[in-house]
């Protein structure tokens, strides 16, 4: 008999008693009547042989779902609905079969330890609204655990727990990870406001991909595996559970691969701040708030995202008056309407009070010129590790050719070697000329590829070298021209 029958029943008796209290209440003054409800009611409390906990989807005003709420929908999800008779089919993008879970008023059994528990899938009207007003999102969605009172230790001490620990446990296998931009405005996702959008994160980099000098690739893969299993020490320490990265150097090196690498090896989101659509400081924080744990926030082209090289200095030269350059002060105030995020606001973001508001997340910036960027923005304990995205060395075109041509030796290899040791190119390069562009082409014939490209390419760094004494000659001549007839 199902908890359902039992509530029949007793539902009948109880018909039946408040009608015998109805009459009973017409004969008997109201302070006496009153005293017997109340222990009319505690009589009843007493033989009812049962407790019902209530897990609602969202508590009060708050607009994310409860994470207990989702936890038990995942864990009846998986291990009851094959009980259920009524069932609510869910297609996750790309995924070959649906996922099931409990439509609204069905009722599973779950068994632990020996005991049955009842869950029941409900929804709700608020009553405040009119019949005429009703919208779906006015539903509010719970979940009743019923059980017999005399488990009521073990469900509550032990039961409860086991069902959410199950329901994170299927969350972190099932997991899709998402990569995140910001906009200029908030966006509704379900009934959630975020300042974020996102789309599924299917990006194929990782480690063993990764074109790198071996040792090198292996440190930061070590660093990272280090960050991820800390989360002790670093409270141990005193220090938010966060880790920054600057990787610099040319375009082309693989700096993006790198940050899609990272997220693959730790299974985090990434969520990639554009930093020209934020409209002030407070926005910025703002968003900070909504990123989640175990994610990556990623800057990328730091020294392009916003004009915050140099700031200090530039505030004397902000000290003068424009009146007499107006078409300067109109400059400045239309870069002033763009944005207004400060390198104050960029280190507060980074490792200030805010910062703490998270734990188990990367903050990633890139740049091709590092040189330009404000010593405070880069210093240690805010981008912890720096990391230089060189050009292709042999041990790295090695990996592309394994990666591309499936190659690990061939008798140009000794040419290639040689010739990466005298001209610099980058990985995007190499790569592009060991990718076949059809089918008649062959290993060989793409190594041959590669060897013509490096060849053009000292020989345009060696005109360059010319072209640049040339012009050096042709100053000092002038400046030579001009010392002389100031002599005569």
């Amino acid at each position: 008999m199902t908890v359902g029958d039992h509530m029949t029943q007793l539902g009948s008796v109880m018909a039946s008693a408040m009608f015998i209290w109805a009459i009973f209440k017409q004969w008997f003054p109201e302070d006496l009547g009153n005293h017997i409800e109340k222990y009319f009611q505690r009589l009843v409390t007493y033989f009812y042989p049962y407790i019902t906990i209530t897990f609602h989807e969202y508590q009060g005003d708050e607009f994310e779902r409860s994470q207990a709420y989702m936890a038990i929908e995942r864990y009846l999800s998986t291990n009851s609905s094959n009980c259920a008779k009524r069932l609510k089919a869910n297609v996750i993008k790309d995924c070959k079969s649906v996922v099931l879970s409990m439509d609204d008023y069905e009722e599973v059994i779950d068994e632990f330890k020996g005991i049955k528990m009842w869950w029941t899938s409900t929804k709700s009207i608020p009553q405040q609204r009119a019949i005429f007003s009703y919208h779906a999102d006015d539903e509010k969605r719970y979940y009743k655990l019923t059980s017999h009172r005399k488990h009521r230790d073990i469900v509550v001490g032990d039961y409860v727990q086991h069902v959410l620990d199950e329901g994170n446990a299927i969350a972190t296998k099932t997991r899709q990870r998402k990569l995140y931009t910001n906009s200029k405005s908030e966006n509704w996702y379900g009934n959630k406001r975020t300042m974020w959008s996102h789309i599924m994160f299917e990006h194929p980099s990782t480690f063993d991909t990764l074109a790198m000098d071996p040792n090198k690739k292996k440190e930061i893969l070590n660093d990272l595996l280090t960050f991820s299993k800390s989360k002790d020490y670093y409270k141990k320490v005193g220090k938010s559970w966060k880790r920054g990265y600057l990787l610099y150097g040319p375009p082309g090196t693989g700096k993006s691969s790198m940050i899609a690498a990272m997220a693959n090896l730790l299974d985090y989101d990434i969520y990639d701040l554009e930093l020209t659509s934020v409209n002030d400081n407070t926005d910025l924080r703002k968003l900070l708030i909504d990123t989640s744990s175990k994610s990556i926030i990623v800057i990328e082209d730091i020294d392009c995202s916003l004009d915050l090289t140099g700031q200090r200095k530039k505030k004397k030269e902000d000290k003068k008056p424009d009146q007499k350059d107006p078409i300067r002060k109109k400059e400045k105030d239309k870069n002033k309407k763009k944005t207004e995020v400060t390198l104050s606001g960029l280190l507060n973001f980074i490792d200030g009070l805010w910062s703490a508001c998270g734990s188990e997340r990367l903050i990633i910036f890139t740049t091709n010129h590092v040189e330009k960027l404000d010593p405070a923005l880069i210093r240690r304990g805010r981008m912890d590790k720096h990391i230089e995205m060189s050009y292709c060395c042999f041990q790295t075109f090695k990996v592309l050719a394994k990666n591309y041509l499936d190659l690990e030796s061939h008798d140009l290899f000794a040419t290639i070697d040689r010739m990466l040791g005298e001209t610099k190119m980058t990985p995007a390069d190499v790569a592009e000329c060991l990718m076949p562009k059809s089918a008649e082409e062959d290993a060989e014939s793409c190594l041959n590829e590669l060897i013509k490209s490096l060849e053009n390419a000292k020989e345009e760094a060696r005109l360059k070298v010319v072209e640049s004494e040339d012009n050096g000659g042709q100053k000092v001549q002038e400046c030579d021209g001009s010392s002389d007839s100031e002599d005569d």
